[in-house]
């Protein structure tokens, strides 16, 4: 399959980089910019990405351009664009203040890369150098107010670069620009679909797996249903699914999913151990020991139902493309242990089987309504693993995770009957339970816990900004929840952005 390698120098917009392509219904891979695989005969072009770093800086990350210059198209983004020029023999200078933000295209120069592509055009800055020269037989394509070289190609060399960043949203001509490249330069034959994903990989599936038996464990969530749903398409009953409820779920959703998986045919074992998280969290309350505890009996529960499934040889998981890359840094060290990217317990001798390994989250949902799994179970929000826990201040208790409940699933009805669920990339309730705070109810005095409602827009998590929910709509999940939850007194809503806050409070 054709593909397009983008070499990542650490920049923080790389993903988006991956995302745009993959939008252009073009396969793309993420690598370190020190693995470009010479050896693919399937790559159609490459892509240099942005960096922390500047060229001048003695810890830049270099690389050996002679691997793929003139055998393929090259694009560079920024750090990219100006290390070309800075190896080439350009010059490259810091600038006495770092350009960032919005900038207009003043000048822009015929050329396959500019195709469509006109002065007046928005693009996104974010550089402390810029080029001041270009090398020998090189040309400027395109230029703004404070920065000459935008945009500039080589004439002897497929070789391309925009000191501007494509990829970021406020860059209005992006999408035209990086399609010029992909499709126009690169030749895309645009094949990349959730129909060939999921023809492609059913076939892949059943070459790997044989007629060996799969288990996996489900979450109730997008990715791992996804997954299932894939694999059972692929080899039929030879897939046991096993879902874990350690109590801290959604408001009957144990129950709710369990009908849900059945509805899509898949073989699935429920497991009630809520008994066992509560007593092992019991007095607990710093948040990372809290999740150490739910991930350790997660396992061992998890193990010990998957020891019953005789002759099982794999073990499936809901990986996707952002966990890979997360848990890499550019030099191939792990920096992030991602829950699906650790490897395989060592007494399970399992192999590990990851069908959707290349898809990101929105690709996950296009290739879940492929396969004809619900639309509610598609446009679910993210839920953490640890559920509740992670959205209870303070000590966790049934009677706690049961106030939670009631009051989230308030807060999210509410969120579906204003038509606002589905634009809202995540959104739940925490309860501050090391809080209290005086209240009147009736003619009495009460002295309980606050809510907070967390509702917030993203496209990978990474970054996020709350969403601006209409007041009308909070005043009736905050009259309701007060009313009907008993333990509650008060409601606040986050409007606390990521960063410097996270998603979840612990």
């Amino acid at each position: 399959m054709q593909k397009i390698i983008i070499l990542d120098f650490g920049s923080q917009t790389t993903q988006l980089i991956a995302r745009r392509v993959r939008e252009l219904d073009t396969f793309c891979e993420v690598l370190p910019y020190n693995r470009y695989p010479e050896d693919d005969t399937d790559v159609i072009g490459v892509i240099l990405s942005g960096s922390p770093y500047s060229v001048h800086d003695p810890e830049s990350f270099r690389l050996d351009l002679n691997a793929f210059l003139g055998r393929k198209p090259v694009l560079g983004i920024c750090y990219g664009a100006q290390l070309m020029a800075h190896v080439l023999g350009g010059t490259v200078e810091k600038t006495d203040t770092r350009e960032y933000g919005r900038a207009i295209l003043q000048t822009v120069v015929s050329d396959e890369l500019t195709k469509g592509i006109h002065e007046g055009g928005q693009v996104w800055m974010s550089h402390g150098d810029t080029i001041t020269s270009l090398p020998a037989g090189f040309r400027l394509l395109a230029s703004t107010e404070s920065v000459r070289f935008a945009a500039y190609r080589s004439e002897a060399q497929p070789l391309w670069g925009v000191q501007f960043h494509p990829e970021a949203v406020h860059s209005e001509i992006g999408p035209q620009l990086l399609r010029n490249f992909v499709v126009g330069i690169c030749g895309s034959r645009q094949e990349w679909s959730a129909a060939s994903f999921v023809s492609q990989t059913v076939s892949e599936l059943q070459s790997q797996l044989g007629q060996d038996r799969v288990i996996l464990g489900l979450s109730g969530g997008v990715d791992s249903t996804v997954a299932a749903v894939l694999l059972h398409k692929a080899i039929g009953d030879r897939l046991t699914c096993i879902f874990v409820d350690h109590g801290m779920l959604r408001l009957n959703e144990f129950a709710d999913v369990m009908r849900d998986y059945h509805s899509l045919g898949l073989n699935v074992i429920g497991v009630d151990a809520s008994e066992r998280f509560f007593k092992d969290l019991e007095g607990i309350t710093d948040p990372e020991q809290k999740r150490k505890i739910i991930g350790r009996d997660f396992v061992e529960v998890f193990n010990a139902e998957a020891a019953k499934v005789k002759d099982a040889h794999w073990l499936a998981q809901g990986t996707i493309y952002p966990d890979r890359i997360e848990s890499l840094n550019i030099t191939g060290k792990t920096i992030k242990s991602h829950h699906n990217v650790g490897g395989l317990p060592k007494d399970m001798r399992l192999q590990l089987c990851e069908p959707l390994r290349w898809l990101f989250k929105d690709e996950v949902r296009r290739v879940g309504r492929e396969l004809g799994v619900p639309e509610h179970l598609i446009g679910r929000h993210p839920f953490p693993g640890p559920g509740l826990a992670v959205r209870i201040l303070g000590d966790i208790t049934r009677e706690k995770v049961h106030i939670l409940q009631q009051a989230d699933a308030i807060f999210i009805r509410h969120l579906r009957e204003a038509g606002l669920y589905d634009k809202i990339w995540q959104a739940g309730a925490v309860l501050l339970s090391t809080v209290r705070s005086v209240g009147v109810m009736g003619d009495e005095r009460t002295y309980e816990n606050p809510v907070a409602l967390r509702a917030v827009t993203s496209t990978d998590a990474m970054t996020a900004d709350f969403y601006p929910i209409p007041y009308e709509v909070l005043a009736k999940v905050s009259n309701e929840i007060i009313n009907k939850v008993k333990g509650v007194n008060r409601v606040c809503y986050d409007i606390s952005s990521k960063p410097p806050a996270t998603i979840e409070w612990e």
